[in-house]
C-alpha cells in the first residue's frame, strides 16, 4: 500500500476531473481547474510521481464485447498461506474471464469479478477452471443485475474543491 500524500482542494479537483476522463488534454484539464497549462502539467506529473496517480484506463462494455453475463464468486481457499494466495491470486489473474479479484477478511477469502458469454460459459468457468483448483475449499456464484458505480474517487469534505467560475 502507498503511503499517504497530503492533496489539497486543487489536487483533488484534477484527480476528479482526470478520474471522469483520463483522455482530457492539459490545456482543457488547466482551464476547468482555473490554472495554467504548466502549473497544471506540472501538478499532474507530481500526482504521478507520488504515486497517487498510478495509470490511465478505459471502460469497456463486457455486453458489447459477447460478454453480457457478470457474475461476482465469492471463494474460500485452503490453506489461507501466503503461498497458496499468491498461487491463486496468479491463476485467477490469467484468466481471461477475470474482471477483478478482491482479498478479503469475513465469510469469504476473495470476491472475484468475472465476465462470460452466459450461464454455460460461467459454469464452464466455474466447474473445469475453478473447482479443479485442490485449494480451492468451496465458492458461491451470484449473477450481477446492475452494476453502479462511482466514476471518480472524491475529496473529503473539508478539502472538495471550490469551483471557479468559467468565462
Amino acid at each position: 500500500m502507498s503511503e499517504s500524500v497530503e492533496l489539497d482542494s486543487v489536487d483533488w479537483w484534477i484527480l476528479e476531473e482526470l478520474q471522469n476522463d483520463a483522455t482530457l488534454p492539459n490545456r482543457t484539464l488547466a482551464e476547468r481547474i482555473g490554472l495554467a497549462p504548466s502549473s497544471c502539467l506540472q501538478r499532474v506529473r507530481r500526482l504521478r510521481e507520488q504515486g497517487v496517480i498510478t495509470g490511465s484506463h478505459i471502460d469497456v462494455d463486457p455486453a458489447a464485447t459477447g460478454l453480457a453475463l457478470e457474475a461476482v464468486v465469492a471463494v474460500n481457499v485452503r490453506p489461507h498461506t501466503r503461498q497458496i494466495v499468491d498461487q491463486f491470486r496468479e491463476f485467477v489473474m490469467a484468466q481471461p474471464e477475470t474482471r477483478s479479484l478482491l482479498h478479503v477478511s469475513g465469510q469469504a477469502d476473495f470476491l472475484l469479478h468475472v465476465a462470460v458469454a452466459g450461464t454455460k460459459h460461467l459454469q464452464e468457468f466455474l466447474v473445469d477452471k475453478l473447482a479443479s483448483r485442490t485449494e480451492v475449499r468451496n465458492f458461491t456464484s451470484s449473477i450481477v443485475l446492475e452494476q453502479l458505480r462511482t466514476r471518480a474517487l472524491t475529496a473529503p469534505k473539508h478539502l472538495r474543491p471550490k469551483r471557479r467560475r468559467r468565462t
